[in-house]
């Protein structure tokens, strides 16, 4: 019995042996195949951290990145299709910004578009590629209004609602693309047909892709605000020299006068304007003008309007009928929002005799130097642009002034008067025609030292509210 039993026990131990040896070798492999997995999974990871890491030195495009970011998202997880949705600039819907071929629809496809699906396929992806998303639309709206990621499995309604349409969406998973307070649209993945719905473990890994895709792109935004205000500012550069250009750099001789100007703009670019335009052998216009607003939309207009009184103003001693012909050449081509004020004068050489004529701007000061006192010409007159020419023309006239020896007679804009301090209060009409008088001993150029010191001493450090600017004309 004894010999019998050995044999048998040996034989069963050795089964046993060889089953242990066989399991542990298909655990081994199972193991394997696990790590082998699980380093796939890695270097796709590592792929796709390191495309992003692009976005980051700025060489990447945000229409790039967007499918940079859908297309590592499905080799990730192994996922049919995907999108990503970008909010639009008022923040009130979303757009595709990148659409995989195979995305099942995560949205209800109205009957016409499937109708016209059935004979023409490109039909839907038009649809879907096209398409704004609102608040309320399918799961990339609902997403999005929510602000959280969301794991939607076969048994989920709102992919049987979608499964109503002729589609069949297994599973997906939707996440907001959120850094910070920025809310810059929707990721989603979708599998569909027979394809495996996705896992906790899927899911965990997608919102982690989210959050890495959302930096990704907040960076190629804040960069690409950044090169845009670079460029911006290259531009602006550019417009401040052509418009220096375009001021005088000095005022021409014109005997019997002494005259100085000086333009402060409170931008890059400046809305106001002068000008010493030579009208023939013996006479001078001198132009200042004040558009409204500022910056660059101003500037053009300024520009525009200095073409027009220069051409304009060559042979034609009355200053009323060159301010005409130039509201009636701008009135068509300025907006409802905007006029010009201007006032124009002309010199005769030895003349003590100026012509003026003003267009809805500050009126001119005038310093006597008999008595020191100040006085301001004020004739009628409406802004250029406001009226087609019907009242412009009635109220628009020609005014003399004489200016006895030392008489000085001020153009400024309101950006002088209306200058303000660190509290808030202006420079004011007082304090403009005590610099005046405590200069004008000294002429015209006196006068436009002490007026801008006195300004940069009341304004400080603040920056200018107003572009400044001042001519000074004095008879000697």
């Amino acid at each position: 019995m004894r010999d019998i039993l050995y044999p048998a026990v040996l034989l069963i131990l050795a089964y046993l042996l060889v089953w242990l040896f066989l399991r542990q070798r298909r655990e081994t492999a199972r193991l394997r195949a696990a790590r082998d997995k699980i380093k796939i999974e890695e270097d796709r990871v590592f792929e796709f951290l390191q495309g992003l890491g692009t976005a980051f030195s700025g060489d990447l495009r945000a229409g790039d990145l967007h499918r940079l970011i859908v297309e590592g998202a499905l080799r990730i997880l192994d996922a049919q299709g995907g999108a990503t949705y970008s909010v639009s600039r008022d923040g009130q819907a979303l757009f595709p910004a990148y659409l995989s071929k195979e995305c099942p629809p995560l949205m209800a496809i109205p009957d016409s578009v499937l109708e016209q699906a059935r004979s023409a396929p490109q039909a839907l992806q038009s649809y879907l590629r096209l398409h704004a998303v609102g608040t309320n639309d399918g799961l990339v709206g609902e997403v999005w209004t929510r602000g959280e990621p969301s794991l939607l499995r076969a048994t989920d309604p709102r992919l049987e609602a979608l499964r109503s349409s002729n589609f069949h969406t297994a599973s997906a998973m939707l996440a907001p693309l959120a850094y910070g307070s920025e809310n810059l649209g929707v990721l989603a993945v979708a599998n569909g047909g027979a394809r495996p719905a996705f896992t906790e473990s899927d899911f965990a890994v997608f919102k982690a892709i989210a959050e890495q895709a959302a930096f990704a792109l907040y960076n190629v935004t804040i960069y690409s605000q950044a090169a845009e205000k670079r460029r911006l500012d290259m531009d602006l550069e550019v417009a401040k020299d052509i418009q220096r250009i375009l001021l005088p750099s000095a005022a021409p001789e014109v005997n019997g006068y002494e005259i100085a100007g000086v333009s402060l703009a409170a931008q890059q670019v400046s809305g106001d304007y002068f000008d010493y335009i030579r009208i023939d052998d013996h006479h001078l216009g001198i132009a200042i003008a004040d558009v409204s607003g500022k910056g660059v939309p101003a500037s053009l207009m300024m520009a525009m309007c200095r073409g027009v009184l220069r051409s304009e103003a060559k042979q034609c001693l009355s200053a009323a009928e060159v301010l005409r012909k130039v509201n009636q050449l701008l009135y068509p081509d300025i907006k409802e929002d905007m006029f010009i004020s201007m006032a124009y004068v002309i010199l005769r050489d030895e003349s003590d005799t100026v012509t003026l004529c003003r267009a809805g701007h500050d009126a001119p000061i005038l310093y006597s130097a008999k008595d020191r006192m100040i006085q301001r010409i004020n004739p009628p007159g409406m802004a250029l642009g406001i009226d087609r020419g019907d009242v412009f023309d009635r109220l628009t006239g020609d005014f003399s002034q004489t200016l006895k020896i030392d008489d000085c007679l001020i153009l400024y804009t309101d950006g002088v008067t209306e200058a303000l301090d660190s509290k808030g209060g202006e420079f004011g009409m007082n304090r403009m025609t005590q610099s005046i008088q405590a200069s004008a001993s000294g002429g015209a150029h006196a006068i436009l030292k002490q007026l801008t010191n006195d300004l940069r001493d009341f304004i400080g450090r603040n920056p200018l509210n107003d572009d400044i600017t001042l001519i000074v004309i004095r008879r000697k």
